[in-house]
């Protein structure tokens, strides 16, 4: 059962992704799914729910550069079993949020104030600074039952201010107002933690491969 929610599960959070990223939907691609990018560090991208000779048959056939594999388990489940082309990139985590998010009393920081806008069902939240520097950016896509938030990003010098959780509360508020309160996001490392504080939990891992082009 487990494999049919997470496959489902994976597919609305890829196509949230494609909204934000504005690229075609996914396609069906065996047991997987395979995205279009069109990106010069990212050509397409091909997404699996679970590891399986569909995901092996593809790392051996594939050599070109700047085409991500992207898995629902651990790397030590696959390093070993594939060619040493394949590079691992860092950790991601696919998380869900089924509730209202949990924020503490949050204000945003002085010297700062917020911009919105939107293109195909995407709304976009800003949080810029008084010299017009952008601090800090974020996206929430809105897609069959579920919020993807994508692209959240804190710029160096204008972190621990809080401006990621506040950006996450009005991102939440769009949401909400629309009826949506699935929340879905694949995260890194540093962002995990930041969400567990606002309640969300791992669905399970985001592992991801690429063959770098040679320099």
């Amino acid at each position: 059962m487990k494999d049919k929610v997470l496959a489902k599960i994976v597919e609305k959070w890829l196509k949230g992704w494609c909204l934000s990223r504005e690229v075609s939907f996914p396609v069906p691609h065996k047991s997987g799914f395979r995205v279009f990018v069109g990106d010069e560090k990212q050509k397409e991208r091909f997404v699996f729910p679970e590891l399986n000779e569909d995901f092996f048959e593809l790392a051996n056939s594939i050599d070109e550069p700047w085409v991500y594999l992207k898995i629902s388990t651990s790397p030590d489940e696959f390093t070993g079993k594939i060619p040493a082309r394949w590079k691992l990139q860092p950790q991601g985590y696919l998380m869900t949020c089924f509730q209202p998010m949990n924020f503490p009393e949050i204000s945003l920081a002085e010297g700062y104030h917020l911009e919105f806008s939107e293109y195909n069902t995407t709304f976009v939240v800003r949080v810029v600074a008084e010299n017009g520097e952008q601090a800090s950016i974020g996206r929430v896509s809105l897609i069959d039952d579920v919020a993807v938030y994508d692209r959240i990003i804190t710029e160096k010098n204008h972190q621990r201010k809080g401006l990621a959780s506040f950006l996450l509360k009005e991102l939440e508020k769009i949401a909400l107002s629309k009826g949506f309160s699935n929340n879905l996001l694949v995260a890194t490392e540093e962002g995990k933690l930041l969400y567990e504080t606002l309640g969300w939990k791992m669905y399970c891992l985001h592992t991801s491969v690429v063959i770098p082009s040679e320099e």
